[in-house]
């Protein structure tokens, strides 16, 4: 039986993710919770992440690596920021260590964009960089990194060279909730990548992104001249707001970088759908995949002496 050899931590805002890992990256517990940085914070971090562990039956011994909010301000410990341009295995370097334990834990920092005309910051999206650019970094890469605010960064071998966050998913909820739009949208069904008005709203938002606020009103204007369903109308909205941010991304790089598309889910079938329609060539890596990745290899970094093995 494969022995654990350490933990890696996926501790986001409102979710927390654990897997127990051996030396050659294999999963061999899992563990999944809405324990984010926003409840862990009112129950103890160390009490959150002790009873996880205990729950996988990890020794006392077994040293865990975190990523994400754990690290903010508001966390457990406050990790910081590399700055940009930030080389990938800074990431890994600039590891805070937790104090007052005697397990050794360690939280991955952000990164950050210190430009005064373009203020930024990712902090979890630098373990999926690692990760998803580990084995392949060579060249210009645009990635692309749908969420609730949705990241696009430039990256040049394993540099990173500028970023910017997108608020696409909470825009989406905003407006279909608390503007007029909620209105257009209420009872609206499930749809995907495929819809019609998804893709004509992609298609438009690309055009003419300048346009965004405009292209809002029509998920309103075209139920009510043209008969648009509660379906369609989200589905439009979804498209102005993707193919928005595809149109600013798209302005972070020269159209010979490669764009990969990191995510899972509901999320990469719709990104997957825009970019299509859009005309762009694109890889995608599993968001899941590719945050383990991460935590690899900075685990293999921070403790062993070890060449990462691929999982």
């Amino acid at each position: 039986m494969a022995q654990p050899a350490y933990v890696a931590v996926d501790w986001g805002t409102s979710s927390f993710r654990l897997w127990l890992m051996d030396a050659e990256n294999a999963v061999l517990a899992e563990r999944r919770s809405g324990e984010g940085m926003t409840s862990a914070a009112g129950i103890g971090f160390g009490a959150v992440l002790d009873a996880h562990l205990a729950a996988v039956s990890a020794p006392d011994t077994l040293p865990v690596v975190i990523c994400g909010m754990a690290g903010a301000r508001q966390g457990w410990v406050e990790a910081g920021y590399i700055d940009v341009p930030a080389q990938l295995s800074a990431v890994a370097q600039g590891a805070v260590r937790v104090p007052g334990v005697a397990r050794d834990i360690r939280i991955l920092p952000g990164i950050a964009q210190r430009s005064v005309d373009t203020p930024d910051v990712m902090r979890g999206e630098e373990t999926q960089l690692l990760g998803s650019l580990s084995d392949s970094a060579a060249g210009e890469n645009l990635v692309c990194m749908p969420g609730t605010h949705s990241k696009w960064v430039a990256v040049s071998g394993s540099t990173v060279t500028s970023f910017s966050s997108f608020m696409t998913g909470e825009v989406f909820d905003v407006l279909s909730k608390q503007s007029i739009l909620k209105h257009a949208v209420d009872g609206a069904e499930p749809f995907d990548g495929s819809h019609p008005a998804f893709r004509a709203a992609v298609k438009a938002a690309c055009a003419r992104p300048a346009m965004i606020s405009n292209l809002i009103f029509t998920a309103r204007s075209g139920q009510l001249l043209h008969g648009l369903d509660a379906t369609g109308a989200a589905a439009r909205l979804s498209g102005i707001l993707i193919g928005t941010e595809i149109a600013g991304g798209l302005t972070m790089a020269d159209r010979s970088a490669t764009i990969r598309l990191v995510a899972s889910g509901r999320l990469q079938g719709l990104y997957e759908a825009a970019l299509e329609t859009a005309g762009l060539a694109f890889e995608t890596v599993d968001a899941d995949l590719a945050v383990r990745q991460g935590l690899a290899t900075a685990a293999h970094s921070l403790f062993f002496s070890t060449a990462k093995a691929t999982p």
